[in-house]
């Protein structure tokens, strides 16, 4: 018995630890959208959302993404946001991280790809 609720003791503090790790969108500015346009120096297509840093002009941005999921089924894997390529990046700055903003779309190659 004391087993069973240690277990679940502990796998209550995991799942709040992932739900607490997550940020919401409201922490980035809707009503201000942006674009940003430069290479990307680097890239981690990973969960919970693939990130990118790009280097624009007077400024050095991390460009949060969709998740590896959504990214793959729209046709945008990892080689998609590879180092050295130029993104253009729509949406909106974060209100808490000064360089970071949640991309509505990203342009790489000619190629538009929706995050939503």
């Amino acid at each position: 018995m004391l087993h069973k609720i240690v277990l679940g003791l502990v796998l209550l503090t995991v799942s709040a630890a992932g739900v607490l790790a997550h940020h919401g969108w409201g922490s980035y500015d809707a009503a201000k959208p942006i674009t940003i346009v430069g290479p990307i120096e680097s890239s981690k297509f990973e969960m919970p959302h693939v990130l990118i840093t790009v280097k624009a002009p007077g400024k050095v941005w991390t460009v949060v993404l969709a998740p590896t999921s959504r990214m793959m089924s729209r046709g945008a894997p990892a080689e998609f946001v590879a180092v050295g390529k130029t993104v253009t990046a729509y949406g909106y700055a974060s209100r808490v991280e000064p360089a970071e903003m949640r991309a509505e779309r990203i342009t790489v190659d000619g190629k538009t790809v929706e995050m939503r």
